[in-house]
């Protein structure tokens, strides 16, 4: 069998897919937060946790909804995580009462940056591999470290070839 490349065993979410986990994930959410079950704010990992945290705001009705932009990947290899912008420390302290979403935890690398800026907050993600489950409070769907996830904003609709070729 030929060895595959990284983006050969994809697992491709669609945009009803991203948008029934989110959702998903938002009723997991629902009453966790420590002001009486509510969460006083979101924390949306930029890019990739954009749309989960839209979807979660929504869902449970948070107006307060900020970004970290951290950049790890370079298309498809990762390196070391960078802090590119951050919210407002008086609004988000040491985390406490704070929603951080993002799309997915892979290594974990990302999430443990922000994890020490904010001890305190709860860590959500869609999807979770299993180095970085850790990492991750909460998450709807695991899948193998292994797997390259295609999200629907990186997609284009065009013919793949079937995954073991031709018949």
């Amino acid at each position: 069998m030929a060895t595959q490349l990284p983006h050969e065993k994809g697992f491709h979410i669609s945009w009803d897919q991203i948008h029934r986990d989110s959702r998903a994930l938002a009723w997991r959410l629902d009453g966790r937060g420590p002001d009486n079950g509510a969460w006083k704010a979101i924390v949306a990992v930029t890019r990739g946790g954009m749309a989960p945290a839209m979807i979660v705001a929504r869902e449970l009705d948070i107006r307060l909804v900020d970004t970290i932009s951290i950049k790890s990947y370079d298309h498809q290899t990762q390196g070391e995580a960078q802090v590119l912008s951050k919210p407002d420390e008086g609004m988000v302290g040491d985390g406490t009462g704070i929603l951080v979403i993002d799309d997915l935890v892979d290594s974990g690398k990302t999430l443990e940056v922000i994890r020490k800026m904010y001890p305190k907050a709860h860590f959500a993600t869609v999807y979770a591999k299993p180095k970085g489950e850790p990492m991750v409070d909460t998450f709807i769907t695991g899948v193998s470290q292994d797997t390259w996830i295609f999200f629907p904003w990186d997609m284009a609709l065009q013919y793949v070839e079937p995954y073991r070729g031709t018949t």
